[in-house]
């Protein structure tokens, strides 16, 4: 419940939706795509599969960039009356215009109805706007045409793009062989390590902040598909690296790993900015200055 709240109260918040959602799987909690079945407007909660089994969250229309919440209450409103039989007939009940019904296509909203992104999109070209006279007829579905699957890194793309968050493997998983290359340790084996250790580690750059009361310190959070790790960037290193520092979406870190009580974080010697490794991928994060 707290996670699908802090979702529906974005773009405030301390976190991005995409790391809240890629939390509340790592503990465990079920989370299921936009759906123009099932979707309100607002993420919402599911009831528990099972005993001891934690609720889950259905994602909401409002993670589709770009999707108007009217056109939302009036899709919601139209399946109330009856189920959505095609995309023609979402189109056609919900009275989609072409640029909205696009953006459910790009955001696998349609899976339900068309079976794949490939196939919403194909289907989605061969929607005609019905004429007055026949607005109540009842939509046709046109005869279907084999088209490929979309792959997984095609998938993982389109969902970051449209809706800033995937329920399919992690980005960084993709670039994994790279990262290897690099001789990049993933989250889960930075917490074996002893303090003290010399780290490199490469993530998505989540969070930059710069208190004023830190005396130039910035403070980094980057997440692979393991997890979380925060760096602390000293002012020298900062004013030196500054253009990778504010710029870098894919950072790599080489640095010392720190442990002290149990809190664990790397003290940045250098940042390299890798965004080639995620072109085409849009990302977000939180800056605070």
């Amino acid at each position: 419940a707290f996670a699908a709240s802090l979702i529906n109260s974005q773009p405030l918040g301390f976190y991005t939706p995409d790391q809240i959602l890629q939390d509340a799987r790592r503990h465990g909690v079920p989370v299921l795509p936009v759906d123009v079945r099932y979707s309100d407007w607002d993420c919402t909660l599911l009831p528990p599969t099972g005993p001891g089994r934690p609720f889950g969250i259905r994602l909401g229309l409002r993670l589709v960039d770009g999707f108007s919440e009217d056109v939302a209450t009036a899709l919601v409103q139209a399946r109330m009356r009856a189920p959505f039989e095609s995309v023609a007939d979402l189109s056609q009940r919900a009275r989609l215009d072409r640029r909205h019904q696009g953006l459910l296509a790009d955001a696998g909203a349609l899976k339900g109805l068309s079976g794949h992104r490939h196939r919403a999109r194909w289907e989605v070209s061969g929607v005609e706007k019905p004429l007055p006279l026949f607005d109540t007829a009842r939509a046709t579905v046109e005869a279907s045409v084999p088209l490929p699957l979309p792959s997984a890194f095609e998938d993982m793309q389109a969902d970051y793009n449209s809706t800033g968050t995937t329920l399919g493997r992690h980005l960084v998983s993709f670039i994994r062989p790279q990262l290897r290359q690099r001789r990049c340790q993933r989250s889960d084996e930075l917490a074996a390590l002893p303090h003290g250790r010399s780290v490199r580690f490469a993530g998505l750059v989540r969070m930059r902040q710069r208190p004023q009361t830190a005396s130039g310190v910035t403070f980094l959070t980057l997440e692979d598909e393991c997890g979380m790790v925060n760096a602390v960037v000293w002012r020298k290193i900062a004013d030196r690296q500054h253009r990778v520092l504010v710029e870098a979406r894919m950072m790599q870190i080489d640095g010392r790993l720190e442990r002290v009580d149990g809190v664990q974080h790397l003290i940045v010697r250098q940042m390299h900015n890798i965004d080639t490794l995620i072109e085409g991928v849009r990302t977000h994060s939180r800056d605070f200055h």
